[in-house]
């Protein structure tokens, strides 16, 4: 039979595979692979002749699904989790199957208008202008990297530079790893900010601006709402304010706390962030899309336009003024692309936005109950009150060995994935709550085990 040939018998496989994938509650957590066990159960798979299908979705199912630790599981409390709705996870399947991809108004424009309803709708919710615009990317990293290399070239052409002529980005000792490694791909220099509280401020940057020999070739400035380790949000209006005395880009990194626009309980911590030349929200983090799906708007689309827009003969098509109503590979670095913000699209006309605002209070709840339970707790320490979904804590006389211990303990017994982190150079613990299926009895099983 051919590849591209319908197989009745590998299509019920799959999705049998899925619908027992889907019912699973809870997730369970699975645990990490030994690298030798994995190199012989896949030893010899890929060769010169096929297998049965039966035979490779049991390998997978038995042997590779359980070696990956499952960050939709509501015992996931590392990293940032993921918890995607199953209307995403389902609608997911139909891109896929469809092999919808999301390049430009000519090819996709029924998938790339609903991408664009979404778009506008947290460009709405951070209240953003009526101009604001954008697509969906791989996640955070592939869009600070989009936005910034707009921030980049428009403040060159603002301050006269020249290609090669020295480029700074005012940046905190806060910022997320993936803005230091987007100046060094796009030949910018950092102007450090220090924080207080590790938050920055718009006087602390407006401070740094006055002090520097050369305030004019600092271009921007990247603001954080919800830093990953702690969910801190920056001084986004005072930050605001300095951007515009000194005519920089303000690029808002929302990554992981983007989504708590949709919280009535935290909205006015974002005051600012309607003054931003652009903005990343992840979905596949704390708005339950799946991966990979990264938001990122900007406030004039066509600056970003300006920059990206790819140049090569067989896509002139593609620019004609009847088939440039928006493409989304204008606006980032990439040019092929999945329409990648259909499951959040299909699973936000599913439930509601209303649906969406509940479950991310409900993290919100958590974290501060959670908070209070720690204060109770005699042998447990809250590092700091929490902002957003993140809470940081410690073992009173725990070393570093011992807190990766305790976190591998708790992966062993299915307990929780909770993997130490660092603060002001002391190893400590980190709850990251995401999943609405999260429960204090859960967090209260992990907290006792530290006695």
């Amino acid at each position: 039979m051919s590849m591209h040939s319908y197989d009745p018998a590998l299509t019920d496989l799959v999705f049998a595979y899925m619908r027992e994938r889907l019912q699973l509650d809870p997730v369970p957590l699975d645990h990490p692979g030994d690298k030798d066990k994995l190199d012989r159960v896949l030893a010899g798979l890929l060769g010169e002749q096929g297998n049965d299908p039966a035979d490779v979705m049991r390998l997978y199912a038995e042997q590779l699904a359980p070696t990956v630790i499952s960050c939709d599981s509501p015992r996931f409390l590392s990293f940032i989790p993921a918890a995607p709705t199953k209307a995403a996870l389902l609608f997911d399947m139909v891109v896929s199957c469809a092999s919808l991809q999301g390049i430009s108004w000519l090819e996709a424009s029924g998938a790339i208008a609903a991408e664009n309803q979404v778009l506008r709708l947290l460009a709405d919710l951070a209240e953003m202008p009526a101009t604001a615009g954008g697509c969906f990317v791989s996640g955070g990293s592939a869009a600070n990297l989009s936005a910034l290399v707009v921030a980049r070239d428009t403040g060159r052409s603002a301050r006269g530079l020249g290609a090669y002529d020295r480029i700074r980005v005012a940046v905190s000792d806060q910022a997320h790893s993936s803005v230091t490694n987007t100046l060094r791909i796009i030949g910018a220099e950092a102007l450090v900010v220090p924080t207080t509280d590790h938050r920055l401020t718009g006087e602390a940057l407006g401070a740094a601006l006055a002090a520097d020999p050369h305030p004019h070739d600092v271009a921007a400035v990247v603001a954080t709402a919800g830093t990953t380790n702690a969910g801190i949000i920056d001084d986004l209006a005072g930050i605001a304010d300095v951007a515009r005395e000194y005519n920089l880009w303000f690029h808002v990194d929302g990554a992981y706390g983007g989504a708590g626009l949709f919280a009535p309980s935290v909205r006015a911590r974002y005051a600012g962030v309607e003054h931003a030349d652009s903005l990343v929200i992840d979905p596949h983090k704390w708005l339950f899309a799946p991966f990979d799906c990264a938001a990122l708007l900007y406030r004039n689309p066509h600056l970003a336009q300006a920059v990206h827009t790819q140049d090569a003969s067989y896509l002139d098509v593609l620019h004609t003024d009847e088939n440039q109503v928006w493409n989304p590979t204008d606006y980032a670095h990439h040019l092929t692309r999945r329409a990648r913000g259909l499951p959040l699209w299909f699973s936000l006309a599913v439930h509601g936005t209303r649906a969406y605002t509940e479950a991310v209070e409900t993290a919100l709840t958590l974290a501060r109950d959670t908070a209070a339970l720690v204060r109770a707790t005699p042998h447990l320490e809250l590092v700091r009150d929490p902002e957003l979904s993140a809470v940081v804590f410690r073992r009173t006389g725990w070393t570093a060995q011992d807190y990766t211990a305790w976190s591998d303990r708790l992966l062993a017994g299915q307990v929780g994935f909770v993997t130490p982190t660092g603060w002001e150079g002391e190893t400590v613990a980190r709850f990251a709550f995401l999943h609405p299926g999260t429960t204090m009895a859960m967090v209260r099983e992990i907290l006792d085990t530290t006695a």
